[in-house]
């Protein structure tokens, strides 16, 4: 199961446990059971004694197994087999059941540690999907945390009768105490704010109390993380607030244009953002959404930026790095089905659409890239793209136009998303040339047509393009001195990793130069 490389690894990893973990399956008699099996095995030959095979037991999901503590009921389980992106989740479960701590807030292990009432969470994740390990490591923590909190991760490809009955369309989908409980990306401190009622008013509390910051960054993208390390660097006060640290990066899964480094994915180059920013005394302030920015009343005084919950936090110089977001198609249909047939991204989703008819809206490298990935899981895919010819790269081009599964239907604009109320199940889309309406029975649509900024919060504040792009100078400044911007959510052209880091560290760089080349307001003297 496991290549002589990552036995190696793991070997490495599992000298770090401390209290024996034993391995208990529930197991069949299909091909599936006997990969877990040897998965298990090898599992426990490379532990050196720290991990045992416990008795086999009977779960109505097979196969499955749980990782426990031994002569305890601390433990998480697996229905599946946790490999490509979630075979670290199945290390860091080895390890924090095993008695390893964990990297996470002590903060936030506290509260978890605290949480009254019982919790019985299960989770539906695709191998391929890398927004599902954030989750399934959450709440697997929170499980080996507290008593009260139980934990399955779910692999839906291997149980599909389950995610057809449940409704399962999109990945992560989270249950808890069986009703729905979220979908999509979720972090540690998402999912316990959610849970502890008074977390978020705690929260805030403690952000009105904090001093006013030299630069106060906006967005954990790569614009935001470069731009609070250049700050941090420079020795002035620097904080950074952010929706979700990484920003797109974390839904991004291939990237192979990053120079010097040939190939790596989205969440890990995140993590390697966060983890550079943390090695500086930078004031991280994650999952908090910025809803007003008021600019200084006069040059050299302060800015305040208003959060979702009600908090305000106070800068000399702000940088704005928030990013942007898929765009979407808005047409009818589109929200209703949003997580039951309609999706935006293929790589997380589309294991849910094997043997499927699907449709991929966008010809650009994004939607060409889709629809390629996706021909090698469903059954047919359909891509649409609005213009006369497609507009991604001719190597992409050529590689689709190669597979018989795949049809291109250009100049056709898509007007309607169709459904039987609980399900996609077809769209319209006009063809532009003739004016005439087609439809097309199918039961997946993937959105890929460019992106959004995030920029609605900034109306009245700073100048706008009509796109909604921050308008800035050769130098990142806004239109309001001591305000500066960077990365997608700017008028910069290519939307870009390379770019918005680079575009990062010039907005921070001109920040610096701005506070040393302007008086405070509240240091002004007049001149007699």
């Amino acid at each position: 199961m496991l290549d002589a490389n990552l036995k190696t690894q793991l070997e490495g990893y599992l000298k770090n446990i401390v209290h024996t973990v034993e391995l208990v399956a529930s197991l069949g008699a299909g091909p599936k059971s006997q990969e877990l099996k040897a998965l298990l095995e090898e599992i426990v030959s490379v532990s050196h004694g720290k991990v045992e095979m416990g008795r086999d037991f009977d779960d109505a999901r097979q196969p499955s197994f749980l990782i426990r503590r031994k002569g305890t009921e601390i433990g998480v389980r697996f229905a599946g087999i946790p490999l490509g992106h979630e075979f670290t989740s199945l290390v860091l479960a080895l390890l924090h059941v095993g008695g390893h701590p964990s990297k996470a807030a002590q903060e936030v292990i506290q509260q978890v540690k605290d949480l009254e009432g019982d919790y019985v969470f299960e989770t539906y994740f695709s191998l391929s999907c890398q927004n599902c390990p954030d989750v399934v490591q959450a709440l697997n923590l929170m499980s080996v945390l507290n008593p009260r909190i139980k934990h399955v991760a779910i692999e839906g490809g291997l149980f599909k009768d389950e995610v057809e009955e449940r409704k399962v369309m999109a990945v992560p989908t989270v249950f808890l105490n069986g009703e729905l409980f979220g979908q999509g990306r979720m972090e540690l401190e998402q999912i316990v704010a959610r849970i502890d009622k008074g977390a978020e008013g705690k929260a805030a509390e403690k952000l009105k109390a904090k001093a006013p910051f030299d630069v106060l960054v906006i967005g954990g993208g790569p614009a935001g993380a470069a731009a609070a390390i250049y700050t941090a660097r420079k020795g002035i006060r620097t904080g950074i607030a952010a929706e979700r640290f990484g920003g797109q990066v974390l839904d991004t899964m291939a990237i192979e244009n990053f120079i010097s480094v040939p190939h790596t994915e989205g969440p890990k180059l995140a993590a390697h953002l966060e983890q550079h920013v943390r090695e500086y005394e930078v004031d991280i302030m994650n999952l908090q959404t910025a809803r007003k920015l008021i600019p200084a009343k006069v040059e050299g005084g302060l800015h305040e930026v208003v959060l979702e919950n009600g908090a305000s936090l106070k800068s000399r110089t702000v940088i704005l790095s928030t990013g942007a977001r898929w765009r979407q198609m808005n047409v009818p249909g589109e929200q209703e089905y949003k997580n039951r047939g309609v999706a935006y991204c293929p790589h997380c989703d589309g294991p849910l659409f094997k043997g499927k008819r699907v449709a991929v809206i966008g010809g650009g490298n994004s939607g060409v890239e889709a629809a390629i990935d996706l021909a090698g899981l469903v059954a047919h895919v359909t891509l649409i793209e609005f213009d006369s010819e497609l507009r991604a790269d001719a190597v992409l081009q050529r590689k689709l136009a190669s597979l018989p599964n795949v049809k291109i239907i250009t100049s056709a604009l898509t007007t309607e998303v169709h459904g039987d109320g609980e399900k996609v199940t077809g769209l319209s889309y006009k063809d532009r040339n003739s004016d005439t309406r087609h439809d097309v029975d199918l039961e997946g649509v993937f959105v890929q047509i460019g992106l959004v900024p995030n920029t609605e919060w900034l109306h009245g504040a700073v100048a706008l393009t009509s796109r909604g792009e921050i308008e800035i100078d050769h130098r990142a400044e806004t239109s309001q001195p001591g305000i500066f911007a960077a990365g997608d959510a700017t008028t910069v052209p290519y939307k870009q990793i390379v770019i918005a880091m680079g575009e990062g560290s010039k907005a921070a760089l001109s920040a610096f130069d701005y506070l040393i080349r302007t008086v405070p307001a509240e240091e002004e003297v007049e001149v007699a």
